[in-house]
C-alpha cells in the first residue's frame, strides 16, 4: 500500500520508505515514479526476507559500520548492501519476478 506523507519525509529529506507493509512516498505524482516504487518494493522484499525486525536491526549496524569507516552520512547510506541491492535494480521492473531470496548477500 502507497500513502502520501509530504512533512516527515520532507523534513528527512527522501522521497520514499518502505515500513513494511507500507511505502510512504512525499509527493502524489511519485506513484506514478516506477522506479521510486520499485526500488521501496526491493525494501520489502528485504524486510519480508528477514522477518521485518531483522532487516531493520542488520540496516542500522551496517549503516554504523559504514559511517565509522568512512565518516560520511551519504556514502554510509549508499553503502549499505540492501541499498546498493536496490538502487542496482530499480531500472529494472521485472527485478522482483525473477530474484532469488537474499539477494542482498552478494552486495555484502
Amino acid at each position: 500500500m502507497i500513502i502520501i506523507c509530504q512533512k516527515p519525509l520532507k523534513r528527512l529529506k527522501i522521497n520514499g520508505i518502505a515500513l513494511f507493509p507500507f511505502i510512504f512516498i512525499r509527493k502524489f505524482e511519485d506513484k506514478q515514479n516506477n522506479i521510486l516504487i520499485n526500488h521501496e518494493k526491493i525494501h520489502l522484499r528485504q524486510q519480508l526476507e528477514l522477518l521485518v525486525i531483522f532487516f531493520y536491526i542488520f540496516y542500522i549496524l551496517e549503516y554504523y559500520y559504514w559511517l565509522l569507516k568512512l565518516k560520511n552520512k551519504d556514502l554510509a547510506y549508499r553503502r549499505i548492501s540492501f541499498e546498493r541491492e536496490a538502487y542496482s535494480n530499480e531500472l529494472d521492473l521485472n527485478y522482483l519476478k525473477k530474484r532469488k531470496f537474499w539477494s542482498f548477500r552478494k552486495y555484502l
